[in-house]
Protein backbone atom coordinates (compact mmCIF):
# COMPACT_ATOMS: atom_id res chain seq x y z
CA UNK A 1 0.00 0.00 0.00
CA UNK A 2 1.34 3.43 -0.82
CA UNK A 3 2.15 6.10 1.71
CA UNK A 4 -0.66 8.26 0.29
CA UNK A 5 -3.30 5.65 1.15
CA UNK A 6 -1.74 5.10 4.56
CA UNK A 7 -2.05 8.81 5.29
CA UNK A 8 -5.66 8.88 4.07
CA UNK A 9 -6.50 5.93 6.35
CA UNK A 10 -4.60 7.61 9.21
CA UNK A 11 -6.68 10.79 8.77
CA UNK A 12 -9.83 8.66 8.71
CA UNK A 13 -8.62 7.08 11.96
CA UNK A 14 -8.22 10.52 13.54
CA UNK A 15 -11.76 11.39 12.44
CA UNK A 16 -13.04 8.18 14.06
CA UNK A 17 -11.08 8.97 17.21
CA UNK A 18 -12.52 12.49 17.49
CA UNK A 19 -16.04 11.27 16.72
CA UNK A 20 -15.62 8.59 19.37
CA UNK A 21 -14.68 11.12 22.00
CA UNK A 22 -17.66 13.30 21.03
CA UNK A 23 -19.82 10.19 21.19
CA UNK A 24 -18.99 9.81 24.86
CA UNK A 25 -21.28 12.75 25.55
CA UNK A 26 -23.85 12.49 22.75
CA UNK A 27 -26.00 9.39 23.25
CA UNK A 28 -26.83 9.14 19.55
CA UNK A 29 -23.16 8.73 18.57
CA UNK A 30 -21.57 5.36 19.49
CA UNK A 31 -18.29 6.56 21.03
CA UNK A 32 -16.42 3.33 21.86
CA UNK A 33 -17.18 1.60 18.52
CA UNK A 34 -15.97 4.68 16.62
CA UNK A 35 -12.80 4.83 18.70
CA UNK A 36 -12.31 1.12 18.01
CA UNK A 37 -12.61 1.85 14.28
CA UNK A 38 -9.78 4.34 14.75
CA UNK A 39 -7.57 1.56 16.13
CA UNK A 40 -8.63 -0.76 13.33
CA UNK A 41 -7.91 1.91 10.71
CA UNK A 42 -4.44 2.49 12.11
CA UNK A 43 -3.81 -1.25 12.16
CA UNK A 44 -4.27 -1.42 8.39
CA UNK A 45 -1.52 1.14 7.76
CA UNK A 46 2.24 0.90 8.02
CA UNK A 47 2.08 3.05 11.17
CA UNK A 48 0.95 0.31 13.56
CA UNK A 49 0.58 -3.42 13.92
CA UNK A 50 -1.75 -4.35 16.76
CA UNK A 51 -2.00 -8.00 17.72
CA UNK A 52 -5.16 -9.90 16.85
CA UNK A 53 -5.64 -10.59 20.57
CA UNK A 54 -5.49 -6.87 21.37
CA UNK A 55 -7.97 -6.02 18.60
CA UNK A 56 -10.37 -8.75 19.72
CA UNK A 57 -10.26 -7.65 23.36
CA UNK A 58 -10.73 -4.00 22.34
CA UNK A 59 -13.73 -4.96 20.17
CA UNK A 60 -15.32 -6.91 23.02
CA UNK A 61 -14.78 -4.01 25.43
CA UNK A 62 -16.29 -1.54 22.93
CA UNK A 63 -19.39 -3.72 22.47
CA UNK A 64 -19.87 -4.34 26.20
CA UNK A 65 -19.50 -0.66 27.10
CA UNK A 66 -21.86 0.39 24.31
CA UNK A 67 -24.54 -2.06 25.45
CA UNK A 68 -24.02 -1.16 29.12
CA UNK A 69 -24.44 2.53 28.31
CA UNK A 70 -28.06 1.91 27.35
CA UNK A 71 -28.73 -0.17 30.45
CA UNK A 72 -26.95 1.83 33.19
CA UNK A 73 -29.31 4.88 33.35
CA UNK A 74 -32.31 2.57 33.67
CA UNK A 75 -30.47 0.60 36.35
CA UNK A 76 -29.73 3.85 38.18
CA UNK A 77 -33.40 4.79 38.06
CA UNK A 78 -34.43 1.35 39.33
CA UNK A 79 -31.72 1.33 42.02
CA UNK A 80 -33.06 4.59 43.43
CA UNK A 81 -36.60 3.20 43.60
CA UNK A 82 -37.87 4.29 40.20
CA UNK A 83 -40.77 2.59 38.48
CA UNK A 84 -41.20 1.59 34.85
CA UNK A 85 -42.67 5.06 34.24
CA UNK A 86 -39.48 6.64 35.58
CA UNK A 87 -37.32 4.43 33.37
CA UNK A 88 -39.40 5.28 30.29
CA UNK A 89 -39.35 8.97 31.22
CA UNK A 90 -35.57 8.81 31.55
CA UNK A 91 -35.25 7.36 28.06
CA UNK A 92 -37.59 10.02 26.67
CA UNK A 93 -35.57 12.69 28.48
CA UNK A 94 -32.34 11.50 26.85
CA UNK A 95 -33.94 11.62 23.39
CA UNK A 96 -35.53 15.05 23.94
CA UNK A 97 -32.30 16.32 25.47
CA UNK A 98 -30.59 15.86 22.12
CA UNK A 99 -32.51 18.88 20.85
CA UNK A 100 -31.22 21.11 23.64
CA UNK A 101 -27.47 20.54 23.53
CA UNK A 102 -25.38 20.58 25.66
CA UNK A 103 -27.51 21.02 28.79
CA UNK A 104 -30.38 18.94 27.48
CA UNK A 105 -28.18 15.87 27.43
CA UNK A 106 -27.28 16.40 31.06
CA UNK A 107 -30.70 17.44 32.39
CA UNK A 108 -32.86 15.30 30.08
CA UNK A 109 -32.53 11.94 31.87
CA UNK A 110 -33.20 13.56 35.23
CA UNK A 111 -36.19 15.61 34.05
CA UNK A 112 -37.63 12.70 32.10
CA UNK A 113 -37.44 10.30 35.05
CA UNK A 114 -39.02 12.86 37.38
CA UNK A 115 -41.79 13.62 34.86
CA UNK A 116 -42.44 9.93 34.30
CA UNK A 117 -42.76 9.27 38.01
CA UNK A 118 -45.02 12.27 38.60
CA UNK A 119 -47.26 11.30 35.67
CA UNK A 120 -47.52 7.81 37.18
CA UNK A 121 -48.82 9.35 40.40
CA UNK A 122 -45.73 8.92 42.58
CA UNK A 123 -44.90 11.55 45.19
CA UNK A 124 -42.37 14.30 44.58
CA UNK A 125 -39.63 12.76 46.77
CA UNK A 126 -39.85 9.40 45.00
CA UNK A 127 -39.79 11.18 41.64
CA UNK A 128 -36.70 13.17 42.62
CA UNK A 129 -34.88 10.01 43.80
CA UNK A 130 -35.72 8.33 40.51
CA UNK A 131 -34.44 11.35 38.59
CA UNK A 132 -31.24 11.38 40.60
CA UNK A 133 -30.72 7.68 39.88
CA UNK A 134 -31.19 8.27 36.17
CA UNK A 135 -28.79 11.20 36.17
CA UNK A 136 -26.14 9.26 38.10
CA UNK A 137 -26.57 6.31 35.74
CA UNK A 138 -26.16 8.59 32.75
CA UNK A 139 -23.03 10.18 34.22
CA UNK A 140 -21.58 6.75 35.03
CA UNK A 141 -22.18 5.76 31.40
CA UNK A 142 -20.38 8.87 30.18
CA UNK A 143 -17.39 8.18 32.44
CA UNK A 144 -17.34 4.54 31.34
CA UNK A 145 -17.36 5.45 27.63
CA UNK A 146 -14.86 8.26 28.10
CA UNK A 147 -12.45 5.93 29.90
CA UNK A 148 -12.58 3.37 27.10
CA UNK A 149 -12.20 6.02 24.38
CA UNK A 150 -9.24 7.64 26.15
CA UNK A 151 -7.54 4.25 26.47
CA UNK A 152 -8.12 3.60 22.75
CA UNK A 153 -6.79 7.10 21.95
CA UNK A 154 -3.72 6.38 24.07
CA UNK A 155 -2.90 3.24 22.07
CA UNK A 156 -3.60 5.02 18.79
CA UNK A 157 -1.24 7.91 19.60
CA UNK A 158 1.36 5.66 21.23
CA UNK A 159 1.66 3.55 18.08
CA UNK A 160 2.06 6.65 15.93
CA UNK A 161 4.76 8.08 18.19
CA UNK A 162 6.62 4.77 18.21
CA UNK A 163 6.49 4.62 14.40
CA UNK A 164 7.67 8.23 14.04
CA UNK A 165 10.64 7.88 16.36
CA UNK A 166 11.77 4.37 15.52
Amino acid sequence: MSLFFDIVILILGFVFLCAGLIGCILPAVPGPPLSYLALLSLHFTRFADFSVKFLCIAAIVAVIVTIADYIVPAMGTKKMGGSRAGVMGSIAGVLLGLFFLPWGIIAGPFAGAVAGELLAGRDKNAAMRSGLGSFLGFMFGVVMKLTVCIVFAYYFIKELIIWIFI
